[in-house]
C-alpha cells in the first residue's frame, strides 16, 4: 500500500529549523579563558590608563575618573599633585582652590568633597598611608568596590576584577554573564577565572572595549576574537570600514596617558591645553 504524501506546508510558513544547542557552562568557561588568552596576545602591554606614582595618586585619580575620561584626569593630576602631594597636604586644602584645579574633570564640587574626606581619613585613621585591604578602602569617602579593586590590583598587587562600563558591556556581549549589577558581575566573572588572572583580565577587557568593541559601533570586522564572540555582527563587519573605527594605538592615535609605560606601542597623550593635530 502506497504511503500517504505529507500535507503541503502552508504558504508563507518557513521550514522549521532546529534550535542551536545551548552552550554548556563548561564550554562557556573554556571559551572565556580562550578569549582571555587571545586578548593577552593582542594587548601584552595592557595597563591601568591613569598616570600615578604611588597608591595615593592612583586612589585620587580613580575617584576623579568618575563620569569623565582617563585622559582628562591625566591632564589634570599633574597640577593637583604638585599642589597636594600627600594626604596631609590635600586634607588641609582650601576647598575652593581644590575645586578649581579639578574643575576639568567635571562634578568638581562633589569630587573635591570626596578628596578632602578621604585625605582626612587617611591622615587621621591610617597614618597618612593608603590601606591595602578592601574593607578599609571602601570606608573612605567616594571609594566603592570598583575604585578599591583598581587600587588593590595596581598599587598593591592584590587581584581584583574592576567592573566599569566597558568591562560590563563586553562580558555581557561575550555571554559570560547576564547580570547588570556590578557586584554580581564581579562575582560571576571571578568564578570563571583563576584569581591570578583577575587584574590583568580587567585591563585586557577594558582595553578591547575602548579600542575595538565600542558601545555604539563595535569594529567587528577588525576584531581578533570575532570567531569566539556571540555578539559578532552587532557592529561593522566590513574589514576596511571596521579598521577606520579603531581607536588609540590601534587607530594610530595617542593613548590616554601622558606618561605611558615603556612597552606601550602608541603615542603619549598631550598635556591639558596643548594644541593637537585634528
Amino acid at each position: 500500500m502506497k504511503a500517504a504524501a505529507p500535507a503541503p506546508r502552508a504558504a508563507g510558513v518557513p521550514k522549521s529549523k532546529s534550535k542551536p544547542k545551548p552552550e554548556s557552562r563548561l564550554a562557556m568557561i573554556r571559551r572565556a579563558r580562550r578569549i582571555n588568552r587571545e586578548l593577552a596576545e593582542v594587548y601584552p602591554y595592557a595597563h591601568p590608563e591613569l598616570d600615578f606614582r604611588n597608591p595615593f595618586e592612583l586612589l585620587v585619580a580613580t575617584v576623579l575618573s568618575a563620569q569623565t575620561t582617563d585622559l582628562r584626569v591625566n591632564q589634570t593630576t599633574p597640577a593637583l599633585f604638585a599642589a597636594y602631594p600627600t594626604p596631609e597636604d590635600m586634607a588641609a586644602a582650601v576647598p575652593e582652590e581644590l575645586e578649581e584645579i579639578i574643575r576639568p574633570t567635571g562634578f568638581f564640587r562633589a569630587k573635591a568633597k570626596s578628596l578632602l574626606g578621604l585625605s582626612q581619613a587617611l591622615r587621621d585613621d591610617f597614618g597618612g598611608e593608603v590601606p591595602g585591604r578592601l574593607e578599609d578602602l571602601v570606608k573612605l569617602p567616594g571609594v566603592g568596590r570598583k575604585t578599591a579593586n583598581v587600587v588593590l590590583g595596581n598599587a598593591f598587587g592584590v587581584p581584583g576584577i574592576t567592573v566599569d562600563t566597558h568591562f560590563g558591556r563586553l562580558v555581557r556581549r561575550f555571554k559570560w554573564t547576564e547580570q547588570e549589577d556590578p557586584e554580581k558581575v564581579e562575582a560571576e566573572i571571578c568564578a570563571i577565572f583563576p584569581k591570578s588572572e583577575w587584574t590583568m583580565l580587567s585591563h585586557r577587557v577594558v582595553f578591547h572595549g575602548r579600542r575595538i568593541c565600542h558601545a555604539r559601533r563595535p569594529a567587528c570586522g577588525a576584531c581578533p576574537i570575532a570567531p569566539l564572540c556571540p555578539a559578532y555582527g552587532e557592529g561593522e563587519t566590513d574589514p576596511e570600514k571596521a579598521k577606520k573605527l579603531l581607536k588609540y594605538e590601534k587607530g594610530g592615535q595617542p593613548g590616554q596617558r601622558l606618561s605611558p609605560p615603556p612597552d606601550y606601542p602608541g603615542l603619549p597623550a598631550a598635556p591639558l591645553g596643548a594644541r593637537t593635530e585634528p
